[in-house]
């Protein structure tokens, strides 16, 4: 690839200068001058930092990624950085990368789970997430540092042996399983022939395993229920055992068991939890504020210390090697394993260890996931809200609140939990908007709380219904 100098520092948006992420849409406020951008500004932030500068790049399957790259790898490189482009791939393969080449830095091109005409940028420096005041720093180093031009170099490295490899080490299958994969046109498409050719003992099915950026078939979202409809169906149709669901750059899962129901990730956690347990003692497992109380008391039951979280793939990694934590998560499907693994956030060894689980059980996912108390709950819901309101209303809603009955956490927005079960109203760090979800143990302590929620929000002049099936 031969590396041309036709793009500008000029015209930089910084609304595309996110709280985990650098993202925006493409042709509107980000383009192939963003991406110059940030690669010089990056670049100036590795090389001031570190002694060898290196930085491994990749992109996911989004049709404007390889241009995106194509210019962000110019940028490093006029930094001054040496760069390592593993080339097109899911996240967890850029980050493994980074571990395998030891480099200052890595930088994924991906549009995550977001709709095809977005595109953004994820940062690691130094084995930690680059993320908060790190990216909105970016902004002032570009207005106030001289960034001058110096040659750096560029190499392409074809590394998905080495990550197949890795994922598959240990990771062995004593039973038969049927196993469908969903990767939703996304790219884990690239890697799911590797890794399924050499999984044992399993008969695989797979669908929407090519990688295409308009996403035909569904949005590659596995925590909505719509786009798990397809993979639901598969299950049933071939009598899998379980399937699996990535998102657009595969660092998010989502699993159905063999009866085609949905099994969130506070639910499958616990499946992961009884495997810790079993090689430490009362391991400290965090989940983010949105998961189900079920997680924590059922976690406490099988000699887990369940820690509660603010919400973010970042801030949860951050908090792991705080705390020393081997396996950590999230309600939207990142899942992070640090016993002998890296730490990071790769959906398909999460899948595999689940596998692995789930070969050695006489039992089928349903009925392992049946023995869980039954609850009645909201799914996630987002609605929009003026950017200047969204944290201005959750402090409104926090000091009408603080007297409340019940249990109040702070952490990340408000959370009550009380005799009827319990409810979150947070605001999103990366979008304009408020979520929301709520949970009982029967359907009239649901609509009892999220009347709760409906007449909070109205008091700070939001109007939001909830419907009940």
């Amino acid at each position: 690839m031969v590396l041309e100098s036709n793009y500008s520092l000029e015209n930089f948006d910084p609304e595309v200068l996110r709280e985990y992420d650098i993202r925006g849409i493409v042709g509107s406020n980000l383009n192939e001058n963003t991406a110059y951008t940030i690669g010089r500004t990056f670049g100036f932030v590795v090389k001031s930092r570190s002694s060898s500068s290196t930085v491994v790049t990749g992109f996911d399957g989004r049709i404007t990624s390889p241009k995106l790259h194509h210019a962000l790898c110019e940028g490093l490189k006029q930094a001054g950085a040496k760069v390592i482009n593993v080339g097109m791939g899911p996240t967890p393969m850029i980050y493994f990368a980074h571990h395998h080449f030891n480099s200052d830095a890595a930088v994924m091109v991906t549009g995550s789970h977001n709709p095809p005409d977005y595109n953004g940028f994820k940062m690691v420096f130094n084995k930690n997430s680059f993320y908060a005041d790190e990216i909105q720093n970016l902004q002032s180093i570009m207005q106030n540092e001289t960034l001058n031009i110096e040659e750096g170099s560029f190499i392409q490295h074809n590394i998905t042996n080495e990550y197949v490899k890795r994922d598959l080490q240990n990771i062995n299958i004593n039973n038969k399983l049927k196993i469908a994969w969903d990767t939703g046109n996304g790219a884990m498409g690239l890697i799911i022939k590797e890794i399924t050719s050499q999984l044992q003992n399993t008969k695989n099915i797979l669908i929407n395993e090519n990688v295409d950026g308009t996403f035909p078939n569904h949005h590659p979202d596995p925590t909505v229920p719509k786009n798990m409809e397809q993979l639901i169906r598969t299950v049933i149709d071939y009598k899998c055992d379980i399937g699996f669901a990535f998102d657009g750059d595969g660092d998010r899962l989502g699993v159905v068991d063999n009866r085609g129901k949905i099994v969130w990730a506070d639910q499958y956690m616990l499946i992961l939890c009884s495997e810790i347990t079993k090689l430490y003692d009362q391991p400290k497992i965090i989940m983010d504020v949105k998961c189900s109380k079920v997680f924590f008391d059922e976690a406490k039951k099988i000699n887990c210390n369940p820690i509660m979280a603010r919400t973010g793939h970042s801030p949860i990694k951050e908090k792991m090697k705080e705390l020393n934590s081997p396996l950590s998560g999230e309600m939207s499907g990142h899942i992070f394993y640090a016993d002998d693994f890296f730490g990071y956030d790769d959906a398909m060894y999460v899948a595999l260890r689940l596998l692995r689980i789930l070969s050695n059980q006489s039992k089928k996912l349903s009925d392992i996931i049946g023995k869980y108390p039954a609850t009645y709950s909201t799914p996630e819901i987002r609605f929009d809200v003026e950017e200047i309101r969204k944290f201005a209303i959750i402090d409104e809603i926090k000091e009408r609140l603080k007297n409340t009955e019940g249990e109040i956490i702070n952490i990340d927005g408000i959370r009550v939990q009380n005799k009827l079960g319990w409810f979150l109203i947070r605001a999103s760090n990366t979008q304009n908007q408020l979520t929301c979800r709520a949970e009982a143990l029967n359907r009239s302590d649901l609509i009892s709380l999220t009347n709760l929620i409906q007449e909070q929000l109205q008091l700070s002049g939001v109007e939001y219904r909830f419907t009940h099936e």
